[in-house]
């Protein structure tokens, strides 16, 4: 056995490499047991394994960043309530507290330490998106109460067997208990396989100390970051975003400061939380900004909590960015999303080849709930995706997620599951912002309802007033727009809709980087060839008459 605690760059890459092949397995397990849409076909969970002394080191490589981001803290936060020396091999940890976890009710997080010989060696954690969690969500909500059902820290497995009382608050809260104890009967299963991969890569490795391991592992990915840190000139860097917001907008203040290694984050300035449920959870705020700098500074490295030790985040209490209990937090991504954008921005100048323009997020997603014909309630969730932004040497990509990395349910799928055609899928022309590099396409999507019950409709979506912006020159993004039946609607409502209502939605466009006189005269006839921009937009914007085009 290795009692040395000194591992060779070698072992350390195939070692890591066996981690990241272990989870990625759990997660596909996960997928393939699930019952829910939203896990099989959106991927929206993360599979991450911690330490015994619960800091992150691994995790499935489609993992949702803000999921990876919360774990460790959830983690500690569960082991106040469950100590690790009253822990047993079979227990499982479970909460869904949003100020705990991931920002809100409907992430369900889960916790089944790993025991060798008796011994707590790690944790093996998931966290999965349930699209009912009981109460009545609302883009109204005044206080988390509203939400829907808490779950305060508890342990839904006692070693290895189910904790009823558990089991039944949460049967007697939810709309379809079946698709949601689906989901976690599921990532039981997928705790079983992970625990057996991780104990043979321990014994085919002959690692005696896990905890050493990941100390050499987060020790690396530290001295990479501080490594890209330093060669940044020091200095305070800073941007302000504006939110749609409700009856007024919102703003994000951002400072990012670099001394030395060291990089810090201050949002000090950002708008005041409101009792609306955009309000981002100090956690979730953590998450989305760490991952910017990551994204922007060492995307390569492996992705542990080592890369973040260089980097400090701080919003004021009692803001946006860190709302007090019992401020509302379900739609908290409506905020948080723009923090990879304000973070991008403020460093634009400095690192013009590292970042990217904005994107035609926070995500856009729509609910609808109802009864089948056989009298059954329904509530599904349809994520749709805006332009990507611009990127520093390529066009940005159409309908694509970012920051988070949401996949899209497959229409036909979609449809056999409720009674609602959709009528239209299509990129929209000239919705991308303008650049040497052009913003990503939005998209339009129509449905129409062909229920005889009514189907109630609940959205919440930005980029509606304040479009994509473009960096460097370039131009910003179109804005996105709601309507049913043709009428423009509030981006933030909830509606009762009726047999053959139809509501279109249609998302915004990534914003371009560097000045559109720069734009290659090649690329614009390919744009105006795949319909990607009209010949007005190209007379417009790029001062460009095209040859040999009709």
């Amino acid at each position: 056995m290795n009692k040395t605690k000194k591992f060779s760059a070698l072992q350390v890459g195939i070692v890591w490499q066996r981690l990241n092949g272990l989870l990625d397995e759990t997660a596909h397990v996960f997928v393939r047991t699930s019952f829910s849409s939203v896990v099989r076909d959106n991927w929206d969970f993360a599979v991450c394994l911690m330490d015994s002394n619960g800091r992150l080191f691994a995790q499935s490589s489609r993992s949702i960043p803000s999921f990876i981001g919360s774990m460790p803290r959830t983690l500690k936060i569960m082991l106040k309530r469950f100590p690790k020396e009253t822990l047993s091999p079979g227990d499982v940890m479970i909460s869904n507290d949003g100020y705990y976890g991931t920002g809100h009710l409907n992430d369900i997080t889960m916790i089944r330490p790993v025991f060798r010989d008796g011994k707590l060696i790690a944790y093996l954690g998931s966290v999965f998106h349930s699209v009912d969690i009981g109460g009545a969500p609302s883009v109204t909500a005044k206080d988390s109460f509203e939400e829907g059902l808490t779950i305060p820290v508890s342990k839904i497995l006692i070693k290895g067997i189910r904790n009823e009382d558990v089991i039944a608050f949460m049967t007697d809260n939810l709309r379809a208990p079946e698709e949601t104890f689906g989901d976690i009967g599921a990532q039981f299963s997928a705790y079983e396989l992970g625990i057996k991969r991780l104990i043979k890569i321990l014994d085919d490795e002959k690692i005696d100390d896990l905890d050493a391991l990941v100390e050499e592992i987060l020790g690396r990915s530290e001295i990479a970051m501080r490594k890209a840190i330093s060669a940044i000139p020091d200095g305070i860097y800073s941007d302000e975003i504006m939110l749609d917001g409700f009856d007024e907008p919102l703003k994000i203040c951002c400072e990012v400061s670099i001394s030395g290694s060291d990089l810090s984050v201050d949002f000090s300035g950002t708008s005041e939380q409101i009792n609306r449920p955009v309000n981002s959870v100090l956690n979730y705020t953590i998450a989305y900004s760490a991952y910017a700098i990551k994204c922007a500074f060492d995307p390569y490295t492996p992705n542990n909590e080592g890369s973040f030790r260089p980097i400090t985040i701080t919003a004021p209490e009692g803001s946006l960015l860190n709302p007090l209990r019992p401020a509302p937090v379900w739609a908290r991504h409506l905020t948080g999303h723009y923090l990879p954008p304000v973070i991008f921005s403020a460093l634009a100048k400095l690192i013009p080849d590292r970042i990217i323009a904005d994107c035609g997020s926070p995500v856009w997603n729509v609910y609808f709930s109802g009864i089948l014909d056989d009298g059954q309630r329904f509530i599904k969730m349809f994520f749709m995706n805006g332009g990507h932004g611009a990127r520093p040497h390529e066009d940005g990509p159409a309908c694509l997620s970012f920051p988070s990395n949401i996949a899209t349910v497959p229409l036909e799928q979609f449809e056999n599951s409720v009674p609602i055609l959709i009528m239209e899928k299509s990129l929209i022309a000239d919705s991308g912002g303008a650049g040497e590099f052009r913003g990503g396409q939005a998209q339009r999507l129509s449905f129409k309802i062909i229920s005889k019950h009514p189907v109630t409709m609940t959205i919440r979506h930005e980029r509606v007033k304040y479009p994509p912006r473009g960096l460097l020159g370039g131009k910003d993004g179109s804005a996105g727009c709601d309507y049913l039946n043709g009428k423009i609607i509030p981006a933030k409502s909830r509606i009762e809709l009726k047999n053959n209502d139809v509501v279109t939605f249609d998302t915004a466009g990534g914003g371009g980087i560097g000045s559109p006189e720069n734009r290659s005269e090649k690329k614009i006839i390919q744009d105006l060839k795949s319909g990607a921009v009209t010949k007005e937009a190209v007379k417009r914007d790029y001062a460009f008459i095209e040859k040999g085009v009709s």
